[in-house]
């Protein structure tokens, strides 16, 4: 795992430019700290790369030349990179002179092009020079597991794997749209970034940039699910747990040792007991909270039960309230998820004792996990009821008093799926975003998920509603939060549900694999693989995913803390901050949870501080964008 920066220009790399690179780099190397490199690959392009040495650790240095052509800084793994070099070997007879995955990447764009992408297996993100025609090809994965931020100058390209490097190479403008998004959804999804002028190379996608010419963009794979209704469940379930067990092995090519997150649900359970399969010494973190660890000691019995080395990490008020300032510089936007907290501090732990860890991301987006995939059953007796019924429903659920049962019922399921569903976080109504902002457009979800809707016109609303979370919460939220926690302590996270292999059996699933009519159970699949191979007390748990108590902590131990941040923020221009004074004395009387909605609003106040004010300064190296203008 690792960081890069990439620039490419009409002009004349000057000196004063590279040194403003060397210091922009210097911003990535908790990414990769084990070397710094920073070279001029021809007039007007340069690259710089912060390593951490997983495979290959005395060679596949980067910047990394081949074929006198190609030079490469590549973020990521390729598992399948072994096949594809015997492959560019013996059919081709490319040759390597290192052992890593890099130069693989590197040799396949050589023989194969383009089409080199569909050949790799794993979590990626590069940015690839051609001086034999002056082009510049920039990619990501087709989960977007790895980051790449870009912006266009009047010039020519900077490239990044995280937003602060790229601060002083932009306006400081702000992006009204991103802004409200981020309000709605609490992220801020592909391809916006708070700042204008810096965007996000969507999961996916290839950006290339010829010179003298702008840069184009296009998908160059897009996950879909395909179910199919005439799939058997014994013979689906053998082939998830086949292909599960074949990507957890993948995941643990390492030449450095490798732990796993545990935590009480099924996704990492199954991970970890995988993975014990081919290390017998394996070792397991968690994380809880002083106030009460359910969730440490269900991951203990598993533990005991799997025969592997539990780590627990327990987290207080006071160290969440230390931490949340380079939480926050670490993500280069706000992600409102209280979730990262425990993240954050399971990271640093693991990364005493690990290089590597095994995580379980994506196995809710892909298998059907959440239970508001539930919703379309539970709102089918109004939902499939003629228009005229619906529209004298939503005029009684109108003038029911606010709170009142039944109200939120009838409006949900008098409201169109493509209307109601954006995803997880649905904190925010309009009415309170549109009471938060000043000035700035009330930008809805539809902003970004109308083009989602037409491309699955024709599938279930609960397999339509994973295809909006595949695009919007999983690389927005989920992924974002789990590589900037991560590497935010040089620590290298691998995702074994998100895999090909996996999403080939998945992708088929039909509803009544995933949530059956019957019952609460999701991922049902993914359960019935999981037998025998989790203890028997995890297979129907319900997913907890390290909960966090901002509930309790926001009338108690951050209270006055979270008073401060409101009093103080420079963000009133932006934000109705007495608005959001009164949501906190509501929350801590009891009169009202609004955990949710304040740790939105308190996120983006930080992220305010750090990176418009300039009045907090987490950065491990100095303040975020304090490199010179070039």
């Amino acid at each position: 795992m690792c960081g890069f920066l990439m620039y490419t220009t009409n002009d004349i790399i000057t000196a004063a430019t590279l040194g403003a690179m060397e210091r922009r780099l210097a911003l990535l190397e908790h990414r990769g700290p084990d070397d710094l490199a920073l070279e001029r690959l021809g007039p007007g392009t340069a690259a710089g790369f912060a390593r951490l040495a997983v495979i290959d650790r005395q060679g596949s240095r980067q910047p990394l030349r081949y074929a006198d052509r190609w030079t490469l800084v590549f973020n990521g793994e390729v598992y399948n990179f072994e096949a594809l070099r015997e492959e560019l070997i013996r059919d081709h007879g490319a040759t390597f002179a290192t052992d890593g995955d890099a130069e693989v990447v590197a040799a396949a764009f050589h023989v194969w092009g383009e089409a080199a992408l569909d050949r790799l297996r794993g979590m990626f993100a590069f940015a690839l020079w051609d001086e034999e025609t002056d082009t510049l090809y920039a990619a990501r994965d087709p989960f977007g597991i790895k980051p790449l931020y870009y912006v266009v100058t009047r010039d020519g390209v900077w490239l990044a794997s995280e937003k602060a490097p790229l601060l002083d190479c932009a306006a400081e403008d702000l992006d009204p749209t991103a802004m409200s998004l981020y309000l709605t959804m609490q992220y801020v999804p592909e391809p916006y970034t708070l700042h204008r002028d810096i965007a996000r190379l969507p999961a996916g996608a290839l950006l290339t940039k010829q010179l003298g010419r702008a840069p184009e963009i296009r998908r160059w794979s897009r996950p879909a699910f395909r179910p199919d209704p005439a799939a058997e469940e014994a013979a689906v379930v053998a082939d998830l747990r086949e292909a599960l067990r074949d990507s957890v092995k993948a995941h643990m090519r390492a030449d450095v040792p490798v732990g796993a997150f545990l935590s009480s649900g099924i996704d990492s359970t199954a991970i970890v007991a995988l993975a014990a399969e081919h290390h017998p010494h394996l070792r397991a973190f968690t994380a809880g909270f002083e106030a009460g660890n359910d969730e440490v000691e269900i991951a203990e019995r598993s533990a005991r039960e799997l025969g592997v080395e539990l780590i627990p990490s327990i987290v207080s008020p006071a160290d969440v309230m230390e931490a949340l300032p380079r939480i926050v510089w670490h993500l280069g936007d706000p992600v409102a998820d209280p979730s990262i907290v425990p993240l954050y501090f399971l990271c640093r732990t693991a990364a005493e004792h690990v290089t590597v860890v095994l995580s379980g991301e994506g196995a809710d987006e892909l298998a059907g996990g959440y239970a508001i995939y539930r919703e379309p059953q539970s709102l089918a007796p109004v939902s499939r009821r003629g228009p005229s019924i619906q529209r004298a429903l939503r005029r009684v659920a109108r003038v029911m008093p606010e709170g009142m049962r039944g109200k939120s019922y009838l409006e949900r399921a008098t409201t169109p799926l493509r209307r109601r569903y954006f995803g997880n976080a649905r904190i925010l109504s309009d009415a309170e975003r549109s009471r938060l902002l000043r000035g700035a457009p009330a930008v809805g979800h539809a902003h970004v998920t109308a083009a989602l809707y037409a491309e699955v016109e024709d599938l279930d609303p609960a397999t339509t509603m994973q295809h909006i979370d595949l695009n919007t919460w999983l690389p927005g939220d989920i992924l974002t939060k789990a590589d900037r926690m991560s590497m935010a302590h040089s620590l290298e996270l691998r995702v074994p549900y998100l895999d090909r292999r996996v999403f080939e059996v998945l992708s088929t699933l039909p509803p009544h694999l995933k949530v059956p009519r019957k019952g609460t159970t999701t991922k049902y699949a993914l359960r019935q693989a999981a037998e025998g191979i989790v203890p028997a007390f995890i297979k129907d748990r319900p997913k907890l995913g390290f909960p966090t108590p901002a509930k309790a902590w926001l009338r108690s131990e951050l209270n006055e803390w979270a008073h401060h941040v409101l009093s103080t923020s420079g963000a009133k221009a932006l934000l109705d901050l007495d608005y959001a004074h009164d949501l906190l004395k509501e929350h801590e009387r009891g009169q009202a949870d609004h955990a949710r909605k304040l740790w939105i609003v308190l996120s983006f106040c930080l992220w305010h501080s750090i990176f418009v004010e300039g009045t907090v300064s987490p950065a491990p190296l100095g303040r975020p964008g304090s490199a010179g203008r070039t």
